[in-house]
């Protein structure tokens, strides 16, 4: 039975790059994808392109690039990646000026387009699905991008060209890895069952490092080896939709039967209803079993016919974000660290700073769970943080201001005082019909 072998390069933005470079050069792989694109990773990215119309791709495309194309292109290995974020064709076409600088001719480079569909939510009132009771008007002219979830069909298109590289925006987590597959063993775009699969498969890939021990360590519970150098997933999968799961010999980390477990069930609400763009996946029948050292086999998804409706993420100007922080040590330092939150509070009352919400913690005592700490010990060391919510850039500044006056106007011993300020960009969605949005595929070679 025909394998196609599929390796995990990424599982977020600033993910590691080596372990993709390991990929390519021993994982036996055919396809590499990274995935790198989260909901307010876009939003960003658009306030970039805005600034600069040749800015707006993953800032880490190009790094990312010359390490693996070196060992991916003399292989064959194909890429594909949703590292275009805001602006998949400037995406590409850095990505062929790294190919040639490196002398690679020849090279094919595929940008997918159409997820931006701004157009589409300002022309009419969408209902949020966050908040059932308001539509998009709600957030005004505050909207700063607006990016649908594409499924598999432009990628399948590229391939189907002959594309060395596909660079998408805003696609389904998933479907970077079921394009491979759909294009590799001919699947139906009505076949959801195999749909279904191959989303099990692409689910269980998409947070790279994750299914191989990173984020599932747990020292005395779940112990993971040689985390430093953590070798990132790669899928054996079969035309049947079955697969197996393992790394590269001798990278570090571990895929178990526990790793894989916590993946699938990652971030999914309803696993007998898991909804993207191509199909409604259906994990409640998937079959978990150890097949040999780092190994585990993969078997049983099904699905059911897509809905017809896309989601839609909505980047937004929220408020403006302004942080202090600063430490106290030795005898006594938690009833420093409290006194200094109190004058900073009154402080601000004081001076008329204006917050919709105001948090103040003391790091390691409060700052997660509120209430008394369960320890018999007072801390020897406490770090208090001030964080406020405000409407302009200005008033938020003045919240770490006054947290770095406690240097000399607050308690004894304070020290390491560190200050910020930010916009807040807020992430709502949507839902629209699948026939408003049309994929586009273009092309450029070296």
């Amino acid at each position: 039975m025909k394998t196609v072998r599929i390796g995990s390069g990424a599982g977020y933005s600033g993910d590691r790059i080596e372990p993709a470079v390991e990929l390519a050069e021993h994982g036996g792989i055919s396809y590499l994808c990274f995935e790198c694109l989260a909901e307010r990773t876009i939003a960003l990215a658009q306030q970039a392109r805005l600034a600069d119309p040749d800015a707006g791709y993953d800032p880490l495309l190009s790094a990312r690039m010359q390490a693996v194309l070196p060992v991916s292109v003399p292989r064959g290995i194909r890429i594909i990646t949703n590292m275009g974020a805001a602006n998949p064709r400037a995406a590409a076409a850095e990505t062929a000026r790294i190919a040639r600088r490196l002398g690679f001719g020849g090279l094919k480079i595929a940008a997918i387009t159409g997820d931006d569909v701004l157009d589409i939510i300002a022309a009419a009132p969408w209902k949020l699905m966050e908040r059932p009771d308001e539509t998009t008007l709600a957030l005004g002219d505050r909207i700063i991008s607006a990016n649908a979830y594409l499924g598999v069909e432009a990628i399948v298109q590229a391939l189907a060209a002959d594309a060395d590289i596909v660079i998408t925006g805003r696609v389904a987590d998933p479907a970077l890895f079921m394009a491979p597959l759909v294009h590799e063993f001919g699947w139906d775009m009505e076949d959801w069952d195999s749909l279904g699969r191959a989303t099990v498969v692409g689910h269980l890939l998409e947070c790279a490092g994750q299914i191989t021990g990173g984020y599932f360590a747990d020292p005395g519970y779940k112990d993971v080896a040689d985390l430093a150098r953590l070798g990132f997933p790669l899928a054996e999968v079969r035309a049947d939709g079955s697969a197996t799961i393992t790394k590269v010999a001798g990278s570090g980390g571990a895929v178990s039967l526990r790793s894989c477990t916590e993946q699938l069930l990652y971030e999914v609400h309803d696993p007998a209803r898991y909804y993207q763009p191509d199909v409604i996946a259906d994990f409640s029948a998937v079959r978990l079993a150890g097949d040999g050292p780092d190994r585990v086999a993969i078997s049983g998804g099904r699905g059911a016919a897509r809905t017809g409706m896309l989601k839609v993420s909505i980047g937004y100007r929220d408020s403006f974000v302004g942080e202090g922080q600063i430490s106290y040590a030795g005898a006594g330092a938690l009833a420093r660290a409290r006194l200094g939150i109190e004058i900073v509070r009154e402080r601000l009352l004081l001076t008329g700073v204006r917050t919709s919400e105001l948090r103040c913690d003391v790091i390691g005592v409060d700052a997660l769970h509120r209430g008394p700490g369960t320890g018999a010990m007072e801390p020897a060391e406490a770090r208090i943080r001030v964080t406020g919510r405000t409407d302009s850039l200005a008033e938020a500044v003045r919240i770490g201001n006054e947290v770095e006056t406690l240097y000399t106007n607050g308690p004894a011993g304070g020290g390491g005082a560190s200050k910020s300020a930010r916009e807040v960009i807020g992430v709502v969605s949507t839902l629209i019909p699948e026939a408003k949005v049309t994929p586009r595929v273009s092309y450029q070679v070296t």
